[in-house]
């Protein structure tokens, strides 16, 4: 399964972030760091984990599972 990765643009004249809902995933998370902001969408089963060092996003990383 392909997972959904999309950079978002920040407008930095009015410094604001803005998101249609409509066409972002039903279930998704957005991480903003350092003026950059990322959309993922979140596997049905798993987990996402965010790692930060000194106070900043270094990566992103999504572990997948299902019960058994």
């Amino acid at each position: 399964m392909k997972q959904n990765i999309k950079d978002l643009s920040i407008n930095e004249g009015a410094n604001k972030l803005e998101l249609d809902i409509m066409d972002i995933p039903s279930s998704c998370v957005v991480v903003i760091c350092d003026g950059k902001a990322k959309l993922r969408e979140l596997p049905p089963f798993g987990e996402y984990k965010i790692v930060t060092h000194q106070g900043k996003v270094k990566r992103m990383r999504r572990e997948e599972g299902e019960e058994f």
